[in-house]
């Protein structure tokens, strides 16, 4: 399901116009991203939880040539999957 899909799911589901469910939805997404943007936790209680990751420097290396690149360390967004939504996949 890519997101065109999903905002007409959401829009059927809350039987509102296409539009409105797709400003409904950016909004969230814009939402979640502003926070974690901020360092914070965004957390769903039963879905899962949205956080911050660092990821330390490390040394790769180049799949063409075989060099060694040094990666730097950077922050990566992480989702945890809730009880509820693992309990609802794993039926």
């Amino acid at each position: 399901m890519n997101k065109g899909e999903f905002v007409e799911a959401l829009a059927d589901r809350l039987d509102v116009h296409r539009a409105q469910a797709d400003r409904a939805l950016s909004a969230v997404l814009d939402i979640i991203a502003e926070q974690l943007a901020k360092g914070e936790k965004v957390a769903f209680t039963g879905f899962g939880s949205f956080e911050v990751s660092q990821r330390a420097a490390r040394t790769g290396r180049n799949p063409q040539t075989g060099a060694t690149i040094e990666i730097a360390a950077s922050s990566v967004p992480k989702f945890t999957a809730g009880a509820t939504l693992k309990a609802s996949v794993n039926k």
